[in-house]
């Protein structure tokens, strides 16, 4: 709006209707700035993806709770049994599984003093490697009272109520006695009886002692010119190896054919009697052993053993699955077998290298 000449207010002149003019001129500028529409707000900056950014899901960003083990280990008599414990307590720190470890030094009673104080501080799982089949029914019993679920390893047990305890992880003994005996079969199927035999037991009571001669007796029992002529234990070391077939040499004169160890420690023992003796060890007595350590593969390729019966120490990897699916509440078969084969004079220069322990 403007007042103009033609709009003639009493009393104002000229000067006073420009004032007026100019005043409603700013008055009208100021209300259309005030209806002029407020910029855009500055837009975030692109980065290249317009997807919301993930976030961690409560599964992914929470860690996995901490599962503790206690695992009895019925010793450290031999080289596989060392390999055995280095494969375990490595499996369990490669797992993050919280391992609490006791050597029981080849007592029964340790062991069970282990296993209660393993319920005591309530673990999750419990694992033990018997040093005897017999006697386990009260402590098993104490931890499945406590909700704790066993692993046997290795080695088997004898009791009533085989709901004891969840698994058995480890090696067939029986099948590798009966691969030993086939070995030997084979090995004299040329030549004419009697074959006289000798045999290093393990310790006394354990299950491999028992099964390894249950299932190599089984098995020559096709030749009835095959003869056990002289067994005895010897403890799964090599100072008793040593010792047990210096005794049997004597007895014999060395007329002895055949020496099954039950396991190589004892049949490294009983090549240094042999030597002492004055005789070949792998060529006047052919002998066949349990384990598939490094030393005895390499007495192998030097032709002073003549077969090996594989029984595989790394059992830790296998055992700390079975424990996961334990904890997580999965079932599992009543036996877990590891892989194993039967190696020969032929094999062991080559394969030599490849032994673990």
């Amino acid at each position: 709006m403007e007042i103009g000449e033609g709009m003639r207010l009493p009393g104002l002149n000229r000067t006073a209707l420009a004032l007026i003019n100019l005043l409603i001129a700013c008055c009208v500028l100021l209300a259309g700035c005030s209806r002029e529409a407020s910029p855009p707000a500055e837009a975030p900056p692109e980065t290249g993806d317009s997807r919301t950014p993930d976030l961690p899901s409560e599964a992914v960003a929470a860690e996995k709770p901490r599962i503790v083990l206690g695992f009895s280990q019925l010793g450290s008599e031999s080289d596989w049994r060392n390999a055995n414990t280095r494969s375990i307590k490595e499996a369990a720190q490669e797992a993050g599984i919280e391992l609490l470890f006791d050597n029981a030094e080849q007592s029964q009673e340790k062991q069970i003093e282990a296993i209660r104080g393993f319920i005591e501080r309530k673990v999750d799982v419990i694992a033990f490697a018997p040093v005897i089949e017999t006697g386990w029914e009260g402590v098993l019993t104490e931890a499945r009272q406590a909700g704790i679920p066993v692993i046997v390893s290795d080695r088997s047990v004898q009791i009533s109520d085989p709901s004891l305890y969840v698994t058995l992880i480890g090696a067939d003994f029986y099948e590798e006695g009966r691969k030993a005996g086939k070995y030997l079969l084979d090995k004299k199927r040329n030549d004419p009886g009697p074959v006289v035999i000798a045999e290093l037991q393990g310790t006394e009571g354990s299950s491999p002692s028992i099964e390894r001669g249950r299932g190599f007796r089984d098995i020559i029992r096709e030749r009835p010119d095959m003869d056990i002529v002289y067994s005895a234990p010897a403890d799964f070391t090599v100072d008793k190896g040593a010792e047990v077939m210096r005794r049997f040499l004597q007895e014999s004169g060395g007329k002895i054919d055949v020496l099954f160890a039950h396991n190589d420690d004892m049949a490294l023992g009983a090549i240094e009697a042999i030597e002492e003796f004055g005789l070949k060890p792998g060529e006047d007595i052919v002998i066949i052993s349990v384990d598939g350590t490094r030393k005895a593969f390499e007495k192998m390729a030097e032709g002073k053993i003549n077969c090996v019966v594989e029984c595989n120490p790394l059992l830790g990897p296998i055992l700390m699955q079975a424990v996961r699916e334990i904890y997580e509440g999965r079932t599992l078969p009543k036996r877990i077998v590891p892989p194993e084969s039967v190696f020969t004079e032929v094999l062991a220069e080559k394969e030599v290298a490849n032994r673990q322990y």
